[in-house]
């Protein structure tokens, strides 16, 4: 039973000619009789035709249905066709003129429903109505009220169609808006699969740059003095043994972001301020000497903006040993206030061009500064990076923070000046690294 519903409402021109042909069938027993008892109306017969016709062509052509539908009610009244089983298709009308037709079609269906019970009685009952009444009395409620009621059911049947318009309004609507939603729900999906993607490449970019850059100055310097100094040969294997672990804890760690939810276990955490020192050292050990200030009070800062602030650096660092050529040293400098954190670093290499220090280079050494001017518009800092006028580069980086003293708070004390970390001259292993550029 429920499959043939289905079928009906997917073929409902189907269902149609079915009631058409029920209509069809009770007219032609009535015109039978009438023909038997010697009433030949050819009028009847016409309009029953054209009636259960328009029932066939409803759907598909609503307007036409109702307009030939009311001109055959109007020709009924004119000839004076009386009421049959074919009237019953003109409640059907007005049904799909309030449903499917356009809105003036529906207009014009509603006036005439309600002027159809008014003609139908002036037309065909209130002589009779009126021979049956007294001699000398007039027009009384009841013939109004006769009248009203013959059009009682086109305005029922007008209304039923008015709410089935509403209903299937409103499920376009609902329709349209689950589409749309759905459209949004994959953009946004995109658009997170997209921003988790660039955040695993730029931690990618940090942790591969920094470290391989690394290992590749110890493993020449190490080749190089392989014959001639095996202690120091030695040593530079230990730093790249150190500086491979720790780039592999790292891909752990970004691997494990990779990861379902329900899949657990143990990462590294993400580095931040607190690691600064190790990756200075680091750093020296590679051959770059680095010295390291902080003005303000140190404070404790959200994740995300120790891992920005770490990672700004490490980049910087890395850039300064590939692009400042051999005897370059390096600054950092940290400035703590109640707005937030400065990050300063500075190195007297040779620079880098303008191109590089706006992000470009066709070698790809400009997705670090991408990657740091990224990492900074989203804690909603800025970054200012470029050649400095005495030679050298230089990157300044502001990372804001909400105040955590309110303005009624007493005036803290004035900051201690800052604290510079000499840097004793690089080791021995220093000297193996040479010109970083040349790996």
């Amino acid at each position: 039973m429920q499959t043939m519903y289905s079928w009906l409402r997917r073929h409902p021109t189907v269902a149609d000619a079915a009631w058409a042909a029920l209509l069809f069938l009770l007219c032609a027993l009535e015109v039978a009789v009438d023909w038997d008892q010697g009433q030949h109306d050819l009028a009847l017969a016409g309009c029953t035709v054209v009636l259960c016709a328009m029932l066939v062509i409803r759907r598909r052509r609503p307007d036409v249905a109702v307009l030939v539908g009311i001109g055959v009610g109007l020709g009924q009244v004119v000839v004076g066709s009386p009421v049959n089983f074919a009237d019953l298709a003109l409640l059907v009308l007005a049904y799909t003129g309030a449903a499917f037709a356009h809105v003036w079609t529906s207009r014009i269906a509603l006036v005439a429903g309600l002027a159809a019970g008014p003609l139908a009685w002036l037309r065909f009952y209130s002589a009779q109505a009126a021979a049956d009444r007294p001699a000398g009395t007039t027009h009384s409620w009841t013939d109004a009220a006769m009248s009203a009621v013959f059009s009682t059911p086109f305005v029922l049947c007008w209304v039923l169609g008015r709410l089935t318009r509403i209903r299937r309004a409103y499920y376009v609507q609902l329709e349209d808006r689950a589409e749309r939603l759905e459209r949004e729900r994959d953009a946004q999906a995109k658009i997170a699969v997209a921003a988790e993607r660039a955040r695993i490449a730029r931690e990618l970019h940090d942790v591969v740059a920094h470290n391989v850059s690394v290992m590749i100055v110890q493993a020449d310097g190490a080749s190089f003095v392989m014959d001639s100094s095996p202690e120091q040969a030695r040593q530079a294997l230990a730093t790249i043994a150190g500086t491979g672990r720790q780039a592999l804890e790292e891909m752990r760690r970004l691997l494990g972001l990779l990861r379902s939810a329900d899949s657990g276990g143990d990462y590294v955490p993400q580095p931040g301020v607190e690691q600064l020192p190790d990756l200075l050292e680091q750093v020296r050990n590679a051959g770059l000497p680095v010295a390291f200030e902080v003005e303000g009070e140190p404070r404790e800062l959200p994740r995300g903006l120790e891992l920005t602030a770490y990672r700004i650096v490490q980049e910087a660092l890395t850039n300064a040993r590939k692009h400042g050529g051999p005897r370059t040293a390096a600054t950092v400098r940290l400035r703590f206030d109640d707005r937030g954190v400065d990050v300063l670093i500075e190195d007297d290499g040779r620079g880098a061009s303008a191109e590089l220090a706006r992000g470009g280079g066709a070698d790809g050494f400009g997705h670090g500064l991408i990657g740091m001017r990224e990492r900074v518009g989203m804690v909603g800092g800025t970054l200012a990076a470029g050649p400095r006028a005495d030679g050298g580069f230089r990157i300044d980086a502001r990372l804001p923070l909400k105040p955590t003293r309110t303005p009624a708070a007493a005036p803290a004390p004035a900051p201690a000046p800052p604290v510079a970390v000499p840097v004793a001259p690089p080791a021995p292993a220093a000297d193996l690294s040479g010109d970083s550029r040349a790996s």
